[in-house]
């Protein structure tokens, strides 16, 4: 489809960051977007990529009223050679059709999807940092924006993507974080949208997550919405557990968001013979673990940390120290597996990699 997507280069390119220790997340943007619209009777049409600009929506268009809204986050990576690689974008791709048709939002044709994304980066490629630890995160979003404040199904939607430069996750090293375990709030229900990457369910959590940071903690741990017993989430992340020499993580209820790296990294351990367990687990099965002795290692996973070492865990009254506080022996090794390929420093048997310049 690449002679449908329509190319305007800017005529005032941006000054480009000069210090990438400085880039933080999400602050600064390249100086190009994709766009394209969606309506009943066309379906995908008007794919283009124009310079980076505000957008301009109907005060009652449906993402403001009733959050007809979805995105993903992938980032493209800067090897030592110059090329410019993506990691498992298709599963983003699909990912990002299983939220659309839970939130009522029309499925995108792979291809453009894939096409679209492809032909950005590589506009914008000079915008991907070189330093180590840092990478240009991708953010694709689909809104619905419907002219009318009647509740019902989208008829009308627009699919961006944009780009930010972003520096390393980890500024100071991999450190294990303090995680608190939230017996109040909830982030999502079997049957909900907790399956689907969405806003809502990221704006549900804020009010847990600053609760969690006014006690001197990094994350809180999610239960399940119906018993508050069965362990979900970390933050914004997946979450593992190595327990008594065996890798466990939540099975994906409906309720978990089926994360990209916790695919790769299950997908990564089967391939080198190691037990993997995906099950629920039960609050009182992860505190009998700790006062035994036998949770080994715990980290949360996902696209932003890639994985994040848990060194403290607190639960009602009680706080208790994992791996001595430090970090793991798996967790470690996922770490520089995971980044290895995804920096071109490890090679790829799985055929993760996609070459974008």
């Amino acid at each position: 489809m690449s002679s449908a997507i329509t190319v305007k280069l800017t005529d005032n390119p941006k000054m480009k960051p000069t210090d990438e220790g400085k880039l933080g997340f999400g602050r600064v943007f390249t100086d190009h977007m994709f766009v394209c619209e969606w309506n009943k009777g066309e379906g995908w049409h008007d794919a283009k990529i124009v310079p980076f600009a505000d957008l301009s929506i109907h005060p009652a268009s449906t993402v403001l009223h009733y959050g007809a809204e979805i995105f993903e986050g992938l980032k493209a990576y800067r090897w030592a050679d110059g090329s410019v690689k993506l990691f498992r974008p298709t599963e983003n791709v699909r990912r990002m059709n299983r939220s659309a048709e839970r939130m009522g939002l029309p499925q995108i044709p792979e291809e453009l999807f894939l096409e679209a994304l492809l032909k950005l980066v590589g506009i914008d490629a000079d915008w991907v940092p070189h330093g180590e630890g840092t990478s240009l995160y991708i953010r694709p979003f689909m809104i619905g924006d419907d002219e009318h404040l009647g509740v019902h199904g989208v008829s009308h939607a627009r699919f961006y993507i944009i780009l930010s430069p972003s520096g390393s996750y980890y500024k100071g090293g991999l450190a294990p974080v303090r995680i608190m375990i939230e017996d109040h709030d909830v982030r999502a229900v079997r049957g909900g949208t907790g399956e689907a990457k969405c806003g809502g369910n990221y704006g549900a959590s804020v009010r847990a997550g600053e609760k969690a940071e006014e006690k001197g903690f990094d994350q809180v741990l999610w239960l399940d919405g119906v018993e508050q017993k069965y362990i979900e989430e970390v933050g914004s992340m997946n979450i593992m557990f190595k327990i008594d020499g065996k890798v466990v993580t939540p099975a994906l209820t409906g309720a978990i968001l089926p994360g990209i790296t916790r695919k790769s990294i299950i997908e990564f351990l089967k391939s080198k013979g190691a037990a993997v367990e995906e099950r629920r687990i039960s609050v009182d099965e992860l505190a009998k673990a700790l006062e035994d002795g036998k949770l080994e290692e715990a980290w949360g996973c996902g696209t932003a940390a890639v994985v994040s070492p848990v060194g403290v865990l607190k639960y009602k009254d009680k706080e208790y120290v994992i791996s001595g506080g430090r970090i793991g022996e798996t967790t470690q090794m996922l770490y520089d597996e995971l980044t290895g390929l995804q920096w071109g420093k490890k090679p790829d048997p799985f055929g993760w990699v996609v070459n974008v310049k």
